[in-house]
């Protein structure tokens, strides 16, 4: 491993890509190799030994790539597979997750308050987000809901129209989340709506942006295992799925302003 090496990132789809471009806006210097696992999108639906499967099979894919960090950029992946893909990786790369940044950030801005938090049935019924905030003993209440159909209406182009309003609108009305003080999005897809969830709160509330935080945290802690990348020469970034779709093909194009080549590999053959 030297500090020249890419960072991986994976995720069940395109929701990864707001932590991916996050990171290297952050990090201009840093190469990273994607992996989106198109074949099994959405995650948040599957159980909890087929996500550790898929995700230990990427990472294979990452290693390969030589990568000094893998970035499980997928909530659900984080909440299902971080302990066994951080033991499966051992000293071969470093291994962060998109919860935990977001977990210390709440009991440093929210001590004492109430937040809510929405993401996919895998997330929210694992129950990480409430068993790490109380662990900080912050004082912090979370009330969690889970709204499952919000991550494939993104993957499907459905986003910053009036039928993705309605559906995020009907979720946000839950009795559950009323009193809230700030609401984590909590699946990475999310940051593709956020500007109609604020819309909805008319700003009375504050959204936790979760790709931004998540991308801090990736360049602190390469600081901290001195890996961070010396070079000033332009970073690549290079996409593999699992399965084809010109719908991420030009996802990834609007998220990186460029076109770009996808690699298509087979996690099973």
């Amino acid at each position: 491993m030297t500090n020249e090496n890419p960072i991986g990132i994976f995720d069940s789809g395109i929701g990864g890509l707001t932590v991916a471009q996050a990171v290297t806006k952050a990090l201009p210097h840093e190469s990273i190799v994607y992996f989106g696992d198109t074949a099994h999108l959405p995650y948040g639906d599957k159980s909890a030994a087929a996500i550790q499967a898929y995700s230990v099979k990427i990472c294979d894919v990452l290693l390969k790539q030589n990568c000094k960090m893998i970035l499980i950029a997928c909530n659900s992946a984080s909440a299902a597979a971080y302990e066994l893909v951080k033991e499966y990786v051992g000293s071969k790369a470093k291994v962060l997750n998109v919860i935990d940044p977001v977990v210390q950030y709440a009991g440093q801005q929210f001590a004492s308050q109430t937040i809510g938090l929405i993401g996919t049935k895998q997330t929210v019924f694992s129950k990480v987000y409430e068993k790490k905030i109380k662990a900080l003993k912050k004082k912090v209440t979370l009330k969690s809901l889970a709204t499952p159909l919000l991550a494939p209406m993104i993957e499907e182009g459905f986003f910053n129209n009036t039928i993705s309003y309605s559906v995020i609108e009907k979720y946000l009305q839950d009795s559950h989340l009323n009193d809230i003080q700030a609401l984590i999005l909590g699946c990475t897809h999310y940051p593709l709506i956020k500007k109609e969830i604020e819309q909805l709160y008319k700003n009375s509330i504050q959204i936790i942006d979760t790709s931004e935080i998540v991308a801090e945290a990736v360049k602190e802690s390469l600081r901290t295992e001195n890996l961070l990348s010396a070079s000033t020469a332009k970073a690549t970034q290079h996409f593999f799925v699992s399965d084809y779709t010109q719908s991420f093909e030009a996802s990834t194009r609007i998220f990186f302003n460029k076109k770009v080549h996808l690699e298509q590999y087979k996690l099973w053959e």
